[in-house]
């Protein structure tokens, strides 16, 4: 018989796997979709996040030019320009070019946000040459019919040195609405300066905006004198790169830098990284899902099938051969699920990219518009997820398949187990304690890689705990008296505690994955507003749109404040300070503070230190304590130029929360910043009005108090608009995650309407014995319903708890792993209740639609096989 069983396999295999699909298609369908909804989920985020990196990292090469290394100042008050000649005489580079950098604003009406940088043309043209403007000839008449390009040409040097002469990429003076020759305003570091466009800059790439001109123009007309933002250095051919870093550095002061690409794409990946990761981590959760799908509808393809398998046993057939075919039956699944997942995350990517932007509403790539790019690496990566998911969910089914005794399944199809046989708990126990304890490690790489792995293992623990978690809940039901529907009921579901599991295993995964989400999101969500109530208690805010390096003069802010309507007004700079060249810019915070009561100004987390004599105090926000070794009680020297008597070494007084910058922030009194930099400009500032004024008057005696160009700048908004947009921000950013939440719903409902849908069928001959000894067709019936309604209340209860322990890893793990917050826990009752009435109601619809069709046939024929 051997010699014959892979001639017999194969062709029992080919025939059954037909046969059962072509029986059951829509359990297949379900089981390959919820596979493929997890594939494109995870394959579009993950070709979004590639979009939008590559857009950000090629903008970055675009301001940066061709340079090999590059000297950055860590504030964008700059640098000493004697910097530039020490630079530029090191041995081995072959050139340098100074430059001024600044964020700026082009035509105040249209509030264009560009890239100012000032050149020196003689320099910059060896060093970055595609910063190099270009004039454009536009002596040639027009024609009216058609549009002629104009010619560029090379900028002459006098035109390279004109004061006045500005040279726009063709993204900015698109956006701009002017054309070469026209005359165009220019807003940065509190100055406003009209320019004349005197041509392009071809050698920028599409949708960046620069402007370009010449360095002492720059200076001079944004008052810069003497400060370099940054200086780009080319290196001489052969030159040894290690050393050549290591001797500028050595000529570095506190308040520069020296980066290379490197540093600038790290620096790029490190802003977002977290945010992407952690969607990358919800989509596989949404792909695990699917693989829980798929084991339930194998599951049940398998039980329904036992005697077919069991006959084949009996011809010969090897059980591995049986393992195999059913594997195979999962890979294939998988296989077409993945295959349309595939095809669905790259259409839900290009509209994501075209709608959401490149960070889906996080907020890390704005003016941004990626173009989509296609990662075939990733494209296998994730087909195989998908396949293995499938594979993984049919791993357990395969192995009772194979088991199964062939005299016993070929008379009984039903659950073979003992109904007085405890259902063992070891292995959910374990996985359990696996996952609390790879909650308490620490981050790896700095991302909750064990974070996700404690939820992945709670998740599969839980799981697994099915069986005896039904078998308890439902214990208590059997010493009661029950009206014969639900009597039948609870004893069926405690008796048969597998076949529970089986339909419980699709509503706990995704029950639990929903609520630990919610709860987190809640929680998150109550902290933020909670946070705001506390940092915007003025009635007006007002803020410089698009540069905040410029904004508000010392007579600009003794103007506003004389204004009638106001009580008070306090006026505060948030300046980018670069604390490593591998991480991005932290915030450095300048407002008014109270030294000997800091918790009027800053809502501290525990008390704030006594602050040593002459010391000057400063807060770290929670997330700068997460990325930096700095402690309250510390001495951080601050890389930025001291002022006269002043000096930059700072104390550590407490610790804030903030939940606006991820990249961390310290908060110091505005006029210890003022002393240290010398640096009197602010970008915002917030008005307590007094008892007889209005809002509305207020705004609008400061605007027309203020110069034009500058008012057509200013943003002012009331602090509970502030506080409503906020959290509008913040729900756009986490709408992603709701979109995963009613995914893993929809999925867990599935898998119930496969479950009983496979069960019932397999059940038939059940129902008509029960026919047979006086059991009523409306019994039966109301059996099911109430089958549905205690494996759905059951799944409730478990999924509830098991998210609300996955919740406190979130909570408490990830989120401050991956974004250095720490919330309180906040209950959503209002959605428990709501899940769980929905789920219980639909678990109970599903298995009543699902049981009808069983109930179709004669109770006689469904029994007479075993006369």
């Amino acid at each position: 018989m051997r010699a014959d069983a892979d001639p017999i396999s194969t062709t029992a295999a080919r025939w059954m796997i037909a046969g059962e699909w072509l029986a059951h298609p829509a359990r297949i369908v379900v089981a390959a979709l919820a596979i493929a909804i997890g594939v494109a989920l995870g394959f579009a985020v993950h070709l979004i996040n590639a979009s939008a990196l590559n857009e950000f990292a090629r903008a970055v090469r675009t301001v940066n030019g061709d340079a090999d290394l590059q000297v950055h100042s860590v504030t964008p008050q700059g640098f000493d320009e004697a910097l530039y000649p020490k630079l530029a005489r090191l041995t081995g580079i072959a050139g340098a070019s100074p430059v001024v950098e600044l964020p700026a604003v082009a035509d105040a009406r249209a509030h264009v946000s560009l890239t100012l940088l000032g050149v020196d043309p003689l320099r910059a043209v060896r060093v970055t040459p595609s910063l190099i403007g270009r004039r454009i000839d536009t002596s040639a008449p027009a024609d009216n019919t058609t549009e002629k390009p104009t010619q560029a040409q090379p900028s002459t040097q006098d035109e390279a040195f004109d004061s006045d002469l500005l040279f726009l990429s063709e993204a900015a003076l698109t956006e701009t609405g002017k054309r070469v020759g026209d005359s165009l305003e220019i807003s940065a570091a509190g100055q406003t300066v009209a320019f004349t466009i005197g041509g392009t800059l071809p050698g920028v790439a599409e949708g960046q905006k620069l402007a370009v001109l010449d360095i002492a123009a720059a200076q001079w007309r944004f008052r810069r004198l003497g400060r370099l933002q940054r200086v780009d250095l080319k290196l001489a051919e052969g030159a040894d790169a290690a050393r050549l870093r290591n001797a500028v550095a050595a000529v570095l002061p506190a308040d520069a830098e020296i980066l290379d690409q490197e540093n600038e794409t790290r620096r790029t990946d490190s802003l977002s990284r977290a945010y992407r990761v952690n969607l990358d981590m919800l989509a596989l959760m949404a792909l695990l899902t699917g693989a829980f799908l798929a084991y339930s509808a194998q599951a049940l393809s398998v039980a329904r099938r036992r005697a077919q398998f069991a006959l084949l046993r009996v011809l010969g057939v090897r059980r591995g051969a049986l393992l195999l075919q059913v594997l195979v039956e999962g890979g294939i699944v998988g296989l077409i699920g993945a295959i349309l997942g595939l095809g669905f995350g790259v259409l839900l990517a290009d509209a994501a990219l075209r709608f959401l932007g490149g960070d889906l509403g996080g907020g890390y790539f704005d003016d941004t518009k990626p173009e989509l790019i296609f990662a075939p690496v990733a494209a296998l990566v994730f087909l195989a997820l998908g396949v293995l998911a499938a594979l993984i969910g049919s791993i357990l089914p395969a192995r009772d398949a194979a088991r199964a005794q062939p005299a016993i399944a070929l008379k009984d199809a039903s659950d073979s187990g003992d109904p007085k046989a405890a259902p063992g708990a070891t292995v959910a126990l374990t996985l359990l304690a696996l996952g609390a304890g790879a909650a308490f490690l620490p981050a790896f790489g700095g991302l909750p890689v064990f974070g996700y792995l404690a939820m992945a293992l709670m998740l599969a623990g839980g799981v697994a705990a099915m069986p005896a978690l039904a078998r308890l809940l439902l214990l208590p039901l059997q010493k009661l008296t029950l009206a014969v529907p639900a009597d039948l009921a609870a004893k069926h579901l405690w008796g048969a505690p597998s076949q529970a599991a089986v339909a419980l295993c699709g509503i706990v995964a995704s029950t639990s994955l929903m609520i630990a989400m919610a709860v987190m999101v809640s929680s998150f969500r109550g902290s933020v507003d909670e946070w705001l109530v506390q940092v915007l208690p003025a009635d007006i805010y007002l803020r410089i749109e698009g540069d905040d390096s410029s904004a508000l003069s010392p007579d600009v802010q003794r103007q506003l404040a004389s204004t009638t309507g106001i009580a008070s007004i306090q006026f505060r700079k948030l300046t980018p300070l670069r604390l490593s060249p591998e991480k991005p810019a932290i915030a450095w915070l300048a407002e008014p503070i109270d030294h000997a009561n800091p918790r009027r100004n800053l809502p501290l987390i525990g008390a704030s230190l006594p602050v040593p004599e002459g010391a000057v105090p400063v807060w770290l926000s929670e997330p700068a304590t997460w990325l930096y070794p700095y402690r309250p009680g510390d001495w951080i020297e601050l890389p930025a130029g001291a002022r006269g008597d002043a000096t930059n070494k700072v104390f550590v007084a407490g610790i804030w929360r903030d939940y606006g910058r991820q990249q961390g922030t310290i908060a110091m009194d505005e006029r210890d910043y003022t002393n240290m930099t010398g640096d009197a400009l602010r970008s915002d500032g917030s008005v307590v009005l007094a008892p007889d004024a209005t809002a509305a008057s207020v705004i609008e005696t400061m605007r027309s108090e203020l110069p034009p160009a500058l008012a057509s700048r200013i943003t002012f908004a009331e602090s509970r608009q502030l506080r409503a947009l906020s959290l509008r921000i913040f729900d756009r950013s986490f709408a992603i995650t709701y979109v995963l939440e009613a995914i893993a719903i929809l999925v867990g409902l599935a898998g119930v309407g496969a479950t009983f849908s496979a069960q019932t069928l397999a059940r038939a001959k059940e129902f008509g014995m029960l026919r047979h000894i006086g059991v009523l067709r409306g019994q039966i019936v109301g059996m099911l319903a109430a089958e549905g309604a205690l494996l759905g209340a059951v799944g409730v209860i478990a999924g509830i708890g098991l998210g609300l322990v996955m919740s406190q890893v979130l909570i408490h793990v990830i989120n401050p792993q991956s974004f250095h917050w720490t919330m309180e826990t906040r209950l959503p009752y209002a959605l428990f209740i709501v899940v769980a009435v929905s789920l219980i109601a639909a678990a109970s619809g599903t298995a009543l639609l699902a049981g009808r069709r069983a109930l179709s046939g004669d109770a006689v024929r469904a029994v007479r096989e075993d006369w």
